[in-house]
């Protein structure tokens, strides 16, 4: 008798699958757009110039160890990723925190406390969203129903605020992230934010950060943060993460930690501390801090000039349909209107490799790559 022989199959991940088939494929001109990871003008992965002179030091530091970090991470690391994510300028103690594992432990963390112990009926998810967010909630919170609000406006490649705010509120009016808090302040709404690339979007930090800090400022909400530095410290495998919940008053953080810290307790105990050093010391130094800041803009500008590129290569030879969004967006990806068919023919007969959303990540674009990646898109899309 087996006890794991009726277990049901399982699909694998469509993300990482699509990685790991362009890994496998020898051919010297394929051209990787899947993949959430920045990469340099060779496509090839790129060491922060910051997070090499952090390095540098940790390994000079004579009493450099590897003991359990506390429960609840790294002093430093909870520090700065407060101030990066709430600005130095307001009081913090509101906020209680924790370190995890990267942004899909901070998800994690945050679904297993709100799922129980705010014993929520419904979760909305965006839609489309982080291929994670319905599995993290499938395994956080099995009892609580997933919903969906429309996001994306496919048609004009624009965020769908209309039907977004309809979605959580009947009556809605135009506006911006000030008019989501006013919803989920009238409805009753607990924000989670996934804040994975403050600072890596458009390479100013307050600017990236503007809903987290207007949220906090209007002092009666109440919400959660899942805080990555896999994409703007380019630590991907070191997963380095920070779950922050706010609260209404100072009292109530002193309970809300326990509770979170008492979730890792039960799952990992302690962080991996490497990872937690480099960011840690990049945060509390002010040089380091500066050069980030410059690796930001950097990361930053080089997918703009991708973006412009590529846009420039389309507009020339007139691919059909509209591309000024390549122009407006920010940050690593931009969505096309591909279909999972023409995702496929572009794989096999051009070997680019995208999501089968046909999302495409500007990092994996390059000089050498971009003409041929617009003229694979005229050969699938024609011209208008």
């Amino acid at each position: 008798m087996s006890y794991l022989d009726k277990l049901p199959p399982t699909q694998p991940d469509p993300a990482f699958s699509i990685v790991a088939a362009y890994e496998a494929y020898a051919y010297e001109k394929k051209v990787g757009l899947c993949p959430g990871f920045y990469r340099d003008e060779n496509a090839k992965p790129w060491i922060l110039h910051s997070v090499a002179q952090a390095k540098e030091r940790i390994h000079a530091n004579p009493s450099l160890n590897h003991e359990h970090l506390p429960l609840t991470g790294h002093p430093g690391l909870l520090r700065g990723a407060q101030e990066l994510a709430f600005g130095t300028t307001r009081d913090l103690k509101r906020v209680a925190s924790i370190q995890t594992v990267s942004g899909t432990g901070s998800n994690h963390i945050a679904a297993v406390f709100l799922s129980s112990r705010l014993e929520p009926k419904t979760v909305w998810i965006s839609n489309p969203s982080w291929i994670n967010h319905t599995e993290v909630w499938k395994l956080a919170g099995p009892d609580v129903q997933q919903r969906f609000y429309p996001y994306f406006d496919a048609e004009n490649f624009k965020v769908n605020f209309e039907g977004m705010t309809e979605t959580l509120r009947k009556d809605a009016r135009k506006g911006d992230w000030k008019i989501v808090a006013d919803i989920c302040r009238e409805v009753g709404l607990f924000a989670v934010f996934d804040m994975a690339y403050q600072g890596f979007a458009s390479g100013d930090l307050e600017q990236d950060a503007f809903a987290i800090t207007h949220f906090y400022d209007t002092l009666d909400m109440e919400f959660a943060i899942a805080q990555s530095f896999s994409k703007k410290f380019g630590l991907y495998g070191d997963r380095v993460g920070v779950p922050h919940v706010v609260a209404p008053d100072a009292k109530t953080v002193e309970n809300t930690t326990p509770l979170l810290t008492q979730i890792s307790r039960a799952e990992i105990t302690s962080c991996p501390s490497y990872g937690a050093r480099i960011v840690a010391e990049i945060l509390g130094d002010s040089s380091l801090f500066k050069q980030w800041l410059k690796d930001l803009v950097e990361m930053s500008e080089r997918m703009k000039s991708m973006r412009l590129s590529l846009y420039q290569g389309l507009e020339r030879r007139k691919v059909q349909g509209s591309w000024e969004h390549l122009l407006s967006d920010i940050g690593m990806f931009s969505m096309t209107r591909l279909s999972r068919a023409q995702v496929a023919e572009l794989r096999e007969k051009h070997h680019i490799y995208l999501l089968p959303s046909g999302r495409l990540s500007v990092t994996g674009l390059t000089s050498k790559n971009v003409e041929t990646v617009a003229a694979a898109l005229h050969d699938i899309l024609g011209s208008e």
